[in-house]
């Protein structure tokens, strides 16, 4: 499949891409069948050298049925070579991890406090009725917990005298 793309170039911390029609199995930075404009994000938007296109060889390539990536299909949009994608927006990215990690919390911790009064509504009407045995039942889970505890004891007992004859 054919990608229009972006191909990393520059030094480190200081990224200038080109713009590229490329096979899209080969790696970002490989062999490129053309280059078709560039883009520097460190320039001001408003600068003419920040983004560079060749309109009709990226139309051209549109119409061969090549497939441009999520910030190149922006950046054609941005220029009005193709109509603006929808915006996928993830607004989380925008907020630093540490107030996402305290956001986080108060969401967990909404739901819980909401959802704990409306499951205290239909107890509190079963309450009533379920009154008297509860009280009885609470004997009844006594009792088998007591009986689960020797037996687990007891196995434990037959396991030791069966390593010291080894």
């Amino acid at each position: 499949m054919i990608k229009i793309r972006l191909s990393r170039g520059g030094t480190k911390k200081r990224p200038v891409y080109k713009v590229v029609i490329a096979d899209s199995r080969r790696a970002r930075d490989g062999r490129f069948i053309e280059k078709v404009g560039f883009f520097n994000p460190l320039l001001p938007k408003d600068k003419k050298e920040r983004m560079g296109l060749e309109a009709e060889r990226i139309k051209y390539w549109l119409g061969q049925g090549a497939q441009p990536t999520a910030r190149v299909a922006r950046i054609l949009g941005e220029n009005d070579i193709i109509p603006m994608p929808a915006n996928a927006n993830n607004p989380n990215k925008a907020i630093p991890k540490k107030e996402r990690k305290k956001e986080g919390d108060e969401a967990k911790a909404a739901p819980k406090a909401e959802a704990a009064p409306k499951e205290a509504d239909p107890k509190a009407e079963a309450a009533p009725k379920e009154a008297v045995p509860k009280a009885e039942a609470s004997p009844k889970k006594a009792a088998p917990k007591a009986e689960a505890a020797p037996k687990k004891a007891a196995p434990k007992a037959e396991a030791a005298p069966k390593e010291e004859t080894k």
